[in-house]
């Protein structure tokens, strides 16, 4: 199918009808946790860049935090390394963890920031290592066969605190922070941490306005498959408690809870699959997703 014609009164219909959304979200901090198809097919992956200078040049301040996990499954794959989880996460030891330094610092963090870069903006790419920003320590797993036992799954961080100073400078700069989820802990150790928490960890510390992850479903759907929104917390325990908020969409709601509970004026779960997902959810009053706010 291809793409519908726009008339330029058509086109220029479209940009007013944003000004409100700009207006109300100039100087404002947007924290996007990329992952998914939007980061892997390349015409998404031109989009979301696109997105981001764009939200840039009109006056707000979008902070990127992104994950990277097939890319990492791939290189351990090629390198005959199997990847092991416990509980949905990857058991980190000392090889698999050079891995995921290679992968998220390097190839993932790195090609984002190119591409950004190259659609007008000014990206710089970063780990939570660089000034010791994201503070971690070894996160343990609770045993699901012995309950007061606890699994080392390497290393495998949560984070402790997250020190924003860096990012308030780049942001003054008008330089967009691209962040990879690699912590560091007391020692100097690396931990590598879940990408979606620590992008709503980085969204509390910065007082975000908005927090916004970006995946490979419509959003929170209810029992009969449509799409829900504008959801308080004590909604969302709701459908937590009566099943509708099951499997891989729980931790991703948990955090987003987390985040507007935690100062985060809203929280957006959004299809990354959606071309220009990240500027519908912004500058359209329907978005493309599931809001979710505080009460």
């Amino acid at each position: 199918m291809s793409d519908p014609i726009f008339s330029p009164a058509d086109k220029a219909r479209i940009l007013s009808e944003a000004l409100p959304y700009i207006q109300r979200f100039y100087d404002k901090t947007i924290v996007v946790k990329y992952g998914g198809n939007a980061m892997t097919e390349q015409a998404l992956k031109e989009d979301f860049a696109r997105d981001v200078v764009l939200l840039k040049l009109v006056g707000m301040n979008p902070v990127v935090v992104h994950g990277g996990g097939p890319q990492i499954g791939e290189l351990l794959k090629r390198i005959g390394k199997q990847s092991d989880f416990i509980q949905g996460m990857r058991v980190t030891d000392e090889e698999t963890l050079d891995v995921v330094e290679m992968v998220l610092g390097g190839l993932v963090n790195q090609e984002i920031v190119t591409l950004i870069n190259l659609m007008g903006g000014k990206a710089v790419g970063l780990t939570g290592k660089d000034g010791n920003f994201i503070h971690a320590r070894k996160k343990l797993v609770p045993s699901k066969e012995k309950a007061e036992e606890m699994l080392d799954i390497g290393q495998v961080g949560e984070v402790v605190g997250i020190d924003p100073e860096l990012i308030h400078l780049l942001d003054s700069r008008d330089f967009i922070p691209v962040i990879a989820p690699l912590g560091v802990g007391r020692e100097g150790e690396a931990y590598n941490i879940n990408a979606d928490t620590a992008a709503g960890k980085i969204a509390e510390a910065l007082g975000a306005e908005k927090f916004i992850l970006m995946t490979n479903t419509p959003g929170v759907l209810d029992q009969a498959g449509k799409l829900l929104t504008g959801l308080s917390a004590e909604i969302v325990k709701g459908l937590i408690d009566d099943g509708t908020i099951s499997g891989g969409m729980l931790p991703k709601v948990d955090c987003a809870l987390c985040a507007v509970r935690n100062g985060v004026k809203t929280a957006h779960i959004i299809d990354g699959r959606v071309p220009h997902a990240l500027l519908l959810e912004v500058l359209t009053q329907d978005g493309v997703g599931t809001l979710i706010k505080r009460s």
